[in-house]
């Protein structure tokens, strides 16, 4: 064994992480200021970048050197740090190189093409026309799977790229009472009357929730040093660096809580992102462990804290600062009333806190079903029509730009992913238990707008590890047990039952 070769592949994973972060710029640029005449170009570039940053992967010196390399300590890591670094890359080439390289630059050039067909088509309404993008997309995640060896169950393969240890059996075992519990909950609260909100619902200046939501970010602890606050069509956080984390979100004149949430929720990404160790950032170590984790930060900065009561009495006064006119008669209790409506729609992003995991699990269900070949493309819009009725009681009919069309993940090609959001939600519960426990003062630090014991517990407990530790392993490291969707359904349950006198 030999610590030299642990150094060089240290430097193999620096050159490949700079190729993909140079990629990721690229991608963002696409989404918040490409040119339309110059995606094709833009495709080219991407599939070029990603192209060699795998063959950089997937060589045979990489192979080589992971053969003999030592998990020896040096100036920058422990020992264990070290081992956790070699079990990760070669996690990593194990699957780069079983892909082809010309297969890589196909997919990357064909998710950029129709990232772009997907945006055209959400604007006209067209799903038709970005039928034939969506098929490519699937036929590619198959054949990944496929070359992965998840012959029988290539959906499998594909969730294991988001949540390694988790497949379709055991996501089922988790999501089907608690789709069943929630929708009993929401039959008891949908026969109740809507706390008002019409007040949320007037002319809210864009450029004002802007100033706002800037003042907000930077309260919540996010360094404008260190990243910046974007509009997209669909809201996102991308790492391009250790000290350079974009967010975007997208606004609405008739409803500021569209941006306020998002925001707050692509700030929880950010912040895993920024707190990782720093000796780990320019690693295959620098990053969120698994996306369901990641989104157990997003999901409880948005709606454990951002929808709290606590967290309001801290920040109404400032946003009627902004809206006087709109707000400036408006109570804490009926503000918090409104932030907490519950309200099935069609749009998952705009759903309330409760009927949120119920998108979750219809598309977790659409995506099994397209892979199992039960469900073709062409009968994609009608059957995602049928499932919004049955689990939501709402409808987009012929709109698909509100139905099927709505969310950017399959023209991507990220199948797998959406199970990560309702995964996050639970994640986020078993976290803020732990929490709450170790910080008996919570309630008061988020009432005066106080979060820098919050941050650095999350930053202790779950941040600084990156992806050192698998999802169950980091679980279990910080509440010593196994993913259940009890603590989320308990914390539902207590909160709406109370809201809405039930």
């Amino acid at each position: 064994m030999d610590k030299n070769k642990t150094a060089r592949l240290r430097q193999i994973d620096n050159e490949r992480m700079l190729l993909a972060r140079s990629a990721a710029v690229l991608q963002w640029d696409q989404e918040v200021g490409l040119p339309e005449k110059a995606v094709e170009y833009r495709a080219e570039q991407i599939a070029q970048i990603e192209g060699l940053a795998h063959d950089l992967l997937v060589r045979n010196e990489t192979g080589d050197l992971l053969d003999g390399a030592a998990a020896s300590a040096d100036a920058a890591w422990p020992a264990e740090t070290a081992a956790d670094f070699l079990r990760i890359m070669r996690r990593d080439y194990e699957r780069a190189v079983k892909l082809p390289s010309d297969f890589v630059r196909s997919c990357a050039r064909e998710e950029a093409l129709s990232q772009a067909a997907w945006i055209a088509a959400r604007k006209s309404n067209n799903f038709a026309a970005f039928a034939p993008h969506l098929q490519k997309m699937i036929n590619n995640a198959r054949v990944k799977s496929e070359y992965w060896g998840f012959t029988g169950h290539v959906y499998d393969g594909l969730l294991d790229i988001y949540e390694r240890g988790f497949f379709a059996a055991g996501i089922e075992r988790i999501f089907t009472p608690l789709r069943e519990k929630i929708t009993a909950l929401l039959r008891r609260i949908s026969a109740q009357p809507k706390p008002a909100s019409a007040f949320l619902y007037e002319h809210y200046d864009v450029e004002t929730q802007k100033q706002f939501n800037a003042e907000l970010m930077t309260g919540l602890g996010f360094d404008f040093g260190r990243g910046r606050l974007d509009t997209s069509a669909h809201p996102f956080t991308t790492t391009l660096g250790p000290h350079d984390v974009r967010i975007t979100t997208r606004y609405s004149p008739r409803d500021p809580l569209q941006g306020i949430l998002s925001v707050i929720h692509e700030t929880g990404h950010a912040f895993y992102e920024l707190n990782v160790d720093s000796s780990l950032g320019a690693s295959c170590l620098g990053e969120g462990t698994s996306m369901g984790v990641h989104e157990s930060q997003s999901r409880l900065w948005e709606n454990v804290i951002g929808r709290s009561r606590a967290f309001w009495q801290g920040w109404l006064p400032r946003l009627q600062s902004y809206f006087s006119s709109q707000l400036g008669g408006v109570t804490i209790d009926d503000f918090y009333r409104a932030v907490n409506t519950v309200s099935p729609g069609l749009i998952r992003t705009e759903a309330d806190e409760l009927s949120y995991s119920l998108h979750i699990i219809l598309r977790f269900e659409m995506e099994q079903r397209l892979f199992d070949n039960s469900l073709s493309v062409e009968a994609l819009p009608a059957a995602w029509n049928r499932a919004m009725s049955d689990y939501l009681g709402v409808e987009p009919g012929a709109n698909d730009a509100d139905g099927v069309l709505q969310d950017a993940h399959w023209s991507m090609g990220s199948f797998g992913y959406f199970p990560s959001y309702a995964l996050g939600n639970l994640y986020a519960l078993h976290f803020w238990e732990h929490c709450s426990a170790d910080l008996p003062h919570i309630e008061s630090d988020l009432s005066r707008r106080n979060y820098k014991e919050i941050n650095a517990w999350l930053r202790e407990k779950i941040h600084r590890w990156g992806k050192r530790l698998d999802p169950a392993d980091l679980l279990f490291n910080v509440c010593g047990e196994k993913l259940s969707e009890k603590p989320f359904y308990n914390y539902l349950e207590k909160k709406y039952t109370l809201l809405y006198g039930i």
